[in-house]
């Protein structure tokens, strides 16, 4: 985890003062940085993060971790000697100096970099094919700044920091939505995730062109016949690369464990490669309430027993850690507007974390879009493909009654908005339970995007609308900026390249046959996994949901009483329904659940 950030044209805007600057507003860059310069451009970064070639006239600024480096040395004729001496970043400046800007296709692993090429005056951007390395940046009256995080972007000189209404309007409104390019600040962009992007500066002033695709999920090619067993024993050899992978140097590691199988299977395949090692065991970091040594309650003594089951079987100690309605307060105190203060339970696992010393935290997250799909979208593509006998056979076999089919499988196709509000008629939630907390007139002057709704046709393209959606890498941009703070990496397996790949090449009864879904994870998982987790159905978590609605619910009277009672409103409330805010805060029907993640979003963005 290396902070970075640089300036292009910065001679026009006094390039080493401005980075330094820029390395102030970053998390992590306390440790000695390094700063480059070279007339127009300025370079900064904490940790072994800049590399420079001069004999090709290449400086490079990266937060980088490559997978598969033996093959990379290979690949570039590095000499065997020399492999273990060279960082990370050297390989991909290495890498750039052979292929050009077509070195991503040639990297595996988590990186967002920057590389400015002296002799065709082009900064050259690029980040990882999921997002798990954020990249920001912004045009600047003298060209182009760029940084890991929002914060350090806003520092650059002549960035400025008025909102992106649109965004604001969306998030207040309650749309789902995710923005792989947009943030809250109207001058700061992401780059996307897979992307690449060059700046030329042949030719003042700079021209930021627009950013290039660098992966392409949709051609993964489709994996040749086998056998289920072949299946799971090829995937299994991924992904027990990719957790070693990911385990590499001497930090010590935490994983999340929740009963699940992802999570449960990336800290089992940990704790194995750990042990095989003779190296530290995992700490484990659970989000379900530490019961304090009483027995859980009946509802929730599912939850608690698989996630006992996964320590017991990989020796692990696990740590529980629940929000509290303080601890609620404070989060929702933070500045929602720049990446890292919605964490919810997940700010207690990186305290946790980083008072034991935890400077890599392996994630289970993204594995249901990927490997442990559940194989959306079949019933719909036997319905498109007028197999009706095979249809009503799968829907027998999964449970799903004529009204579950209508409801989730065919108003979807024929009307999503339709099928929508009827789902909220059903529940008991009003109409107005989607506007969200946004000032009506602020709402009506922007005109947000309608909520968008997933139509799955068929297993492939629902995995792939799911990857596209914004919402994997708005997590991982969340996680990686509060970890950050805290000294903390994070890192996720079932998102590795190959992994991901290999899961998009399979045929769709992989994941989901007669009433069983997962089937390639539970089947490939068989040995690694308890078998009351590896074969466990209904996953659900109870526990965790009711604990966290109930700090947020017993918060509710200090917000109210704080945001009642204030001198001067926030600046920010001119975009809130405030009174229709305050008038929620105290009704009883915020504890059955209705609009709190609407309420959470409107506080959190609030600065009070």
């Amino acid at each position: 985890m290396n902070a970075i950030c640089g300036l292009l044209a910065a001679g026009a805007v006094d390039g080493p003062s401005g980075v330094r600057l820029m390395l102030d507003a970053l998390p992590g860059a306390a440790e000695p940085a390094a700063l480059w310069t070279d007339g127009v451009i300025a370079l900064g970064g904490a940790g072994r993060c800049v590399a420079v070639d001069s004999r090709s006239s290449l400086a490079l600024v990266a937060d980088v971790r490559l997978d598969d480096r033996p093959g990379l040395c290979d690949a570039l004729d590095v000499p065997r000697h020399e492999r273990d001496g060279l960082a990370d970043g050297a390989l991909v400046l290495k890498a750039y100096q052979r292929w050009g800007p077509a070195c991503t296709p040639h990297l595996l692993g988590d990186y967002a970099f920057a590389l400015w090429d002296a002799a065709r005056r082009t900064l050259f951007c690029a980040r990882d094919h999921i997002g798990a390395k954020p990249f920001y940046y912004a045009r600047t009256p003298g060209g182009f700044a760029f940084a890991r995080t929002v914060e350090g972007v806003l520092a650059a000189p002549g960035v400025e920091g008025d909102l992106d209404e649109l965004s604001v309007a969306e998030h207040l409104s309650g749309i789902a939505l995710f923005s792989n390019t947009r943030t809250f600040f109207k001058a700061v962009r992401k780059l996307p995730p897979g992307h690449t992007l060059a700046v030329d500066c042949a030719e003042p002033p700079c021209q930021v062109a627009a950013p290039v695709r660098h992966w392409h999920p949709e051609q993964a090619p489709r994996l040749p016949p086998a056998t289920d067993d072949q299946y799971a024993e090829e995937f299994l050899t991924l992904y027990r690369q990719a957790v070693a992978d990911r385990l590499r140097g001497p930090d010590p590691i935490g994983v999340h464990v929740s009963g699940g199988l992802d999570s449960s299977s990336v800290a089992l395949l940990a704790a194995a490669q750990l042990r095989r090692e003779g190296r530290p065991l995992p700490l484990a970091f659970s989000w379900l309430p530490d019961l304090a040594g009483q027995p859980p309650k009946p509802a929730y003594a599912k939850e608690y027993a698989l996630v006992d089951a996964v320590c017991a079987k990989g020796g692990l100690q696990v740590r529980h850690c629940t929000t509290n309605p303080d601890h609620t307060v404070a989060l929702l105190r933070c500045d929602g507007a720049v990446p890292g203060a919605m964490l919810g339970n997940e700010d207690i696992v990186q305290r946790h974390a980083a008072a034991q010393g935890i400077r890599v935290l392996l994630s289970g997250w993204g594995g249901d879009e990927g490997a442990s799909f559940n194989g959306r979208g079949s019933l719909e593509s036997m319905l498109l493909r007028g197999h009706l006998g095979e249809l009503a056979a799968a829907s027998r076999a999964r449970g799903v009654g004529p009204r579950r089919l209508l409801m989730d499988h065919v108003l979807p196709l024929i009307s999503p908005a339709l099928m929508l509000e009827l789902k909220r008629l059903r529940r008991g939630k009003p109409r107005r339970a989607r506007r969200g907390f946004a000032d009506p007139a602020f709402r009506r002057r922007l005109r947000p995007a309608p909520e968008r709704v997933a139509r799955y046709l068929d297993p492939r393209r629902s995995q792939l609308q799911l990857l596209g959606f914004g919402h994997l890498a708005g997590r991982m941009e969340d996680w990686a900026a509060a970890g950050a703070r805290r000294g903390i990496e994070y890192r996720y397996p079932l998102l590795d390249r190959r992994v991901l790949e290999f899961a998009l090449g399979l045929p769709p009864e992989q994941f989901q046959r007669g009433g069983c879904s997962r089937l390639l994870m539970r089947r490939a998982l068989r040995t690694v996994l308890p078998p009351v987790v590896c074969w466990h159905l209904k996953e659900a978590d109870p526990a965790r949901a009711d604990a966290v609605r109930a700090a947020f619910v017993a918060a509710l009277p200090t917000i109210h009483e704080r945001l009642r009672t204030l001198s001067t409103p926030p600046t920010r409330a001119r975009y809130v329904d405030m009174e229709s805010l305050l008038a929620y805060l105290t009704a009883a029907h915020v504890r059955a659940g209705h609009r709190n993640t609407q309420a959470y979003n409107a506080l959190a963005f609030l600065d009070w």
